[in-house]
């Protein structure tokens, strides 16, 4: 008895912990990607002037310092889930799987890495000089990063991600068509609508809701029910 319910426990706590990461990786990331998104539209009509207010400085900060969090949580989402597939992954799937989301990580902290310098140096960047080309090619950069690479390598993640859930059917099969079509709308339309990104954590929020909805269930249904008491005879 004392062998079976600590295996019993572990087995509900791992999509619980999944189901939390998930959470916490589609809320950071949000508040990071809407920061960041607010700033580039400042940039279509005055990107000096909207930085040089100490207030808005502060607020990139702090949207870049959330951004190895949600890292980090994305990671823990991407290793419960493979612990909850088990031995039903593909080995081609999940290498795809895996290899995509950790480029996909990389890819946001380079993100988060090159706009922290670009808010750092923007004192340098005086208009005509050197400095404020080098500050223009920083913008670039990021840019670059976030829409071309980390957002594309996320769309071969949720396809990826869809593709297992099909053949192991730990997803309703209405969920992983969802999941086709935002991928399928990451990968060719990122570069014409950058609001698309938000595609990302919104599925990672509602696979994570899912997996809870599940976990919950499983607890339920794994409760020992109290034995009825008898009285002996005497």
């Amino acid at each position: 008895m004392s062998t079976v319910l600590p295996e019993a426990r572990q087995v509900i706590r791992t999509p619980r912990a999944a189901a939390i990461a998930g959470i916490v990786f589609s809320v950071l990331l949000t508040i990071s990607l809407l920061i960041i998104r607010l700033s580039i539209i400042a940039k279509s009509r005055d990107l000096s002037a909207w930085l040089s207010d100490s207030f808005h400085q502060k607020i990139v900060a702090f949207a870049l310092n959330l951004v190895p969090f949600a890292g980090i949580a994305f990671l823990w989402f991407i290793g419960v889930v493979r612990d909850h597939l088990g031995d039903r992954e593909d080995r081609l799937f999940s290498t795809v799987f895996l290899g995509s989301g950790l480029l996909f990580v990389a890819m946001l902290f380079a993100t988060a890495a090159v706009g922290g310098v670009l808010t750092a140096n923007f004192a340098d960047a005086v208009p005509g000089s050197a400095g404020n080309t080098v500050w223009e090619f920083e913008l670039q950069v990021t840019s670059s990063f976030l829409t071309i690479y980390a957002m594309r390598m996320a769309g071969v993640f949720m396809i990826t991600t869809a593709t297992l859930a099909l053949r192991t059917g730990f997803l309703p099969r209405w969920f992983v068509f969802f999941g086709y079509i935002c991928a399928l709308i990451l990968l060719l339309t990122i570069n014409f609508a950058p609001w698309i990104e938000f595609l990302l954590p919104l599925w990672v929020f509602m696979v994570s809701l899912h997996i809870l909805r599940i976990n919950w269930g499983q607890q339920l249904q794994t409760q020992p029910t109290p034995m009825p008491t008898t009285k002996a005879n005497v």
